[in-house]
């Protein structure tokens, strides 16, 4: 079998890795020359993920006709704001009957469409069944040094997503299945809005108790936005909900609880941007959150605050005092007090 990887950023490699040492002739699309002939000569993308081999069957390309051609699985991972333009510059070179694997994390800023109906508007109408999600609480740093890890497949088709999980099932990957597309995408996107919300935490130097807090009640609200856009409840309980918003919340990996560390240690988000070389996701996904949140009615005080200190100036520490200063609530809308009577 012929894969493509699109994308050679810290996760698209870490994927053509775990393919290849399954046996499987995997092409990887690198968009930046100098980085090309870097993988090529070296074996290792130092760029994103320093210290890893490649081993023989990882194919380096810079062109995506070549990397497209003949390839039965395509794997997209490139950052959430390039997908619409990469896959629409693709759509022509992708054989009928391709499986398209939308492995990236985001919403779309300007439609608030999930990722997966981004490849799907992308591609032409015979292909809306053939795409399916990968996603999980996976840091490429991790899986490519094949440290035991989970993940979900998501696909409307339960026989595409047993197939994908076969390729992509490894001794060190466990990979489950899921029907639920709309709450495994939506769980790993939302996840990253908390990531800096929790790194503003670390910023601001407080405990655990305020982690723990800030993780409980922002899988509330992950949740109660995944419901109303037609999400099931119990995936939030899964690998793309608690799982993956655990590992983004707590881990050194994790580049969107940086930027929440930084800002709550008072570096001006600007600066912080520039000096990364990899996307945090969570900074285009918060401004997304908060409008789907304002167009679905849903409350959402945790990602209000972090939009007001990403986009509107607001200090760390005042969007800290106002969110534990709203008004009093129950901890579970469902459960009232009659239930104990």
């Amino acid at each position: 079998m012929k894969i493509a990887v699109i994308g050679a950023g810290g996760w698209g490699t870490a994927l053509a890795k775990v393919l290849a040492g399954k046996g499987y002739s995997v092409t990887i699309w690198v968009r930046r020359q100098e980085l090309l002939q870097v993988i090529r000569e070296t074996k290792e993308n130092s760029d994103y993920l320093p210290g890893v081999k490649l081993p023989p069957q990882v194919y380096p390309c810079g062109d995506l006709e070549e990397a497209l051609k003949d390839k039965e699985i395509l794997v997209i991972a490139v950052p959430s704001h390039t997908v619409r333009g990469t896959v629409a510059s693709i759509r022509d070179c992708i054989a009928p009957g391709t499986v398209v694997v939308n492995a990236a994390k985001g919403i779309e800023e300007n439609s608030l469409m999930r990722l997966s109906q981004v490849v799907v508007e992308s591609l032409p109408e015979n292909f809306s069944e053939n795409v399916a999600v990968l996603s999980g609480p996976n840091h490429a740093e991790e899986v490519s040094r094949f440290l035991p890890t989970a993940t979900v497949i998501a696909s409307p088709r339960q026989d595409i997503a047993e197939k994908l999980q076969d390729i992509f099932m490894t001794d060190y990957l466990r990979v489950y299945t899921n029907p639920d597309v709309i709450g495994v995408e939506l769980g790993g996107a939302l996840k990253n809005v908390i990531a800096i919300g929790a790194g503003v935490c670390d910023g601001l130097e407080y405990g655990d108790n305020t982690k723990a807090a800030l993780l409980t009640r922002g899988l509330v609200e992950i949740t109660r936005l995944g419901t109303a856009m037609g999400a099931h409840s119990r995936t939030f309980s899964g690998l793309t909900g608690v799982g993956d918003l655990f590992v983004t919340c707590a881990s050194s990996h994790s580049r969107n609880r940086y930027v929440g560390k930084m800002l709550g240690s008072g570096e001006p988000l600007d600066k912080i941007v520039s000096s990364m070389k990899m996307v945090a996701e969570g900074i285009k996904t918060t401004r997304a959150a908060y409008r789907l949140a304002q167009k679905h009615g849903v409350e959402m005080p945790i990602t209000r605050r972090v939009y007001s200190i990403l986009f509107e100036g607001v200090k760390p520490l005042e969007a800290v005092k106002k969110l534990m200063k709203r008004e009093k609530t129950h901890e579970i809308e469902e459960i009232a007090f009659n239930c104990w009577c």
